[in-house]
């Protein structure tokens, strides 16, 4: 009988997104929901993606070349879930102030966090969730 191969074992989990606009988009991040840019990533002189940080969270955003058609659906199926110890309703008002629409606003779960949803420039779904009460 073989053995089980062993489980495995990740550090970290990066998204990378597709997006319509570079520039739009690292605007967006950087400015409406607070990343700050890691690396950016230059093919022949050209700016093609960018690594964007928030706190031990990491995101790369690449610019879409049009092959699969630049109006396609993004993010369905899925929706990235960022957990932090800062103030939801604080960072829910940044996004609102900063141009962006809530989804659903601040509120409390029955496990104890507190949460809202929101959609990037290109539809990417995002929740912002304080950790659950202990």
């Amino acid at each position: 009988m073989d053995t089980p191969a062993e489980p495995l074992h990740a550090t970290a989990l990066t998204a990378a997104m597709t997006v319509r606009s570079l520039p739009e988009s690292l605007a967006w991040y950087r400015d409406v929901v607070g990343f700050t840019v890691d690396r950016e990533h230059q093919r022949e002189g050209v700016l093609v993606a960018v690594s964007l940080r928030a706190g031990a969270v990491r995101i790369l955003l690449a610019q879409d070349d049009g092959a699969k058609g630049v109006d396609r659906i993004k993010g369905e199926g899925i929706s990235l879930q960022l957990t932090t110890d800062q103030d939801v309703d604080a960072i829910a008002r940044r996004i609102r102030d900063g141009g962006g629409t809530l989804e659903s606003d601040p509120v409390d779960t029955p496990w104890g966090a507190r949460v809202f949803r929101f959609r990037d420039p290109d539809g990417f779904k995002l929740v912002v969730s304080s950790a659950p009460a202990a």
